[in-house]
This record gives C-alpha cells, sequence and structure tokens, in this order.
C-alpha cells in the first residue's frame, strides 16, 4: 500500500485552503495591487519546484506555486467584494512598489 497519494492529497487541500484567507487578508492589508509580485511568487515557486529532487517536497512547493499565482488573479475579485460590502476595508493599505506603473495594467482573471 501506497501512501504517497493521499498524503499529496490532503497536502494539497491545506496549501488551497490556506489561499483563501492569503487572499482575504492580503487584500485586506497590501490592495490589489500587489498582484504581480504575487503572480512572480507563484511563478517562480512552480519553476523552483522543477529542480527538487524529493518528489513529496516538489509536488508541495509546486502546488504552493499554482495556489499563489490562482491567488493573484483573485486579488482584484476581493476588492470588488470588499466594494460590495462583503469584507471590511482597510482605508490605510501598504501601497505596491511601482503602484502608478501597475494600476494602468489589467489585472489577470482566471
Amino acid at each position: 500500500m501506497h501512501l504517497f497519494g493521499p498524503l499529496i492529497g490532503v497536502a494539497t487541500l491545506l496549501i488551497i485552503g490556506l489561499g483563501f484567507p492569503l487572499v482575504i487578508h492580503g487584500e485586506r492589508f497590501l490592495g490589489c495591487r500587489w498582484w504581480p509580485y504575487m503572480m512572480a511568487t507563484g511563478i517562480l515557486l512552480v519553476g523552483g519546484s522543477l529542480f527538487v529532487h524529493a518528489a513529496w517536497l516538489s509536488a508541495v512547493i509546486g502546488v504552493t506555486g499554482a495556489t499563489f499565482v490562482w491567488g493573484s488573479t483573485e486579488l482584484k475579485e476581493q476588492s470588488v467584494r470588499v466594494e460590495l460590502g462583503w469584507f471590511p476595508n482597510n482605508p490605510e493599505k501598504i501601497h505596491a512598489p511601482f503602484e502608478a506603473i501597475i494600476e494602468k495594467w489589467k489585472a489577470p482573471h482566471l
């Protein structure tokens, strides 16, 4: 009997489950203009998982990276939910570096 599959499944479930608070709190404290940094982190993690020799660690790093990429696409949608009053607004968010440039870009959407 192999436990690798079920353990990776549980790890994936936990990592994706942590992605939801990441998006909610990320938008609350940082704002939606941080999406390029979140996406870059995810892409770097997915790319880095290609060079990890341990299969379980590679899978966990890859899933974490994919969760960050997904989260970067959700930040703009979360800001809309905040505007609708579904989540609390924080007017004193930390501004992203190069925010004026990022503001001109269209946020990704899945």
